[in-house]
């Protein structure tokens, strides 16, 4: 299922960031992730973190795992 994902840029990503579009997403290790429905990511913005953008490198400095993105749906993949 994961194979058939639509994929798209940065820059694509870049407008789903809670203030340019309704849909609020992010991406980590090459998956986007559609966060709009959690309260955590309300106005684009979850404590430092920054809606559409990559937060790979980010989670390092995050009070929880990478776990937490099983709650959301992929909603496609980064291109690389």
């Amino acid at each position: 299922m994961q194979e058939n994902l639509p994929i798209y840029t940065k820059n694509q990503l870049a407008l789903r960031n809670g203030q340019d579009r309704a849909e609020i997403w992010v991406a980590y290790q090459g998956f986007i992730y559609d966060v709009s429905c959690s309260r955590l990511w309300r106005n684009g913005k979850h404590y430092e973190h920054w809606a559409g953008q990559d937060l790979t490198d980010e989670l390092a400095d995050a009070p929880h795992t990478d776990k937490v993105f099983e709650k959301f749906e992929i909603i496609g993949k980064l291109e690389k």
